[in-house]
């Protein structure tokens, strides 16, 4: 019985570990950009969807939330923080559809399986990033008013990069799979 215990209090640890090196690697990824206006783009799209196929959707998505609130709390995880504000003034701005998209992608990405070919894999990474756009646009929609360019404001300038990050993370999948047999 003993055993069982410290197995499965190893088991939490090892899993605490991770959602917290996740979020800190999420923040990292978010500092890595190319400036646009209204959103800038970053790595955070490859990292989510990395969080969501290595560790599945209850890591994945307790990494995500981790990160959500540790920059709603204040902490300047968020691309354009502290620069341009924190915490949930910074949170509600233009990047609030796409932050709370990240939570769909992650989860939707953690239903890639290694029996997947890879033209299955690389539809279910398409699926996942759509909705960080599709919450993205709607918020982005709502905030600066739907008579503007929201597609060519918030979608358009990021699909080549997309593309690109989408294509490696199908190349690379079924190796990332197999970080799930750790946790």
């Amino acid at each position: 019985m003993e055993l069982i215990k410290q197995n499965t209090q190893s088991q939490i640890i090892k899993s605490l570990l991770v959602i917290f090196l996740g979020s800190v690697i999420l923040a990292i990824s978010a500092k890595v950009k190319i400036p646009f206006y209204p959103v800038p783009m970053t790595m955070q799209t490859f990292v989510v969807l990395f969080l969501g196929i290595s560790f599945g959707y209850k890591i994945g998505l307790a990494t995500v939330s981790l990160y959500l609130l540790e920059g709603i709390i204040g902490l300047p995880v968020f691309s354009n923080s502290p620069e341009r504000g924190i915490g949930l003034v910074y949170f509600t701005g233009p990047t609030m559809g796409y932050l709370i998209g990240f939570l769909s992608a992650c989860f939707l990405a953690s239903f890639i399986k290694y029996s997947d070919n890879y033209l299955i894999i690389f539809t279910k990474l398409i699926l996942s990033v759509s909705t960080i756009y599709i919450f993205g646009i709607l918020w982005l929609g709502t905030l600066i008013v739907w008579d503007k360019p929201i597609i060519e404001l918030g979608v358009t300038p990021f699909m080549l990069a997309e593309v690109f990050k989408i294509i490696l993370l199908a190349v690379l999948t079924k190796k990332i799979i197999m970080f799930r047999k750790f946790i």
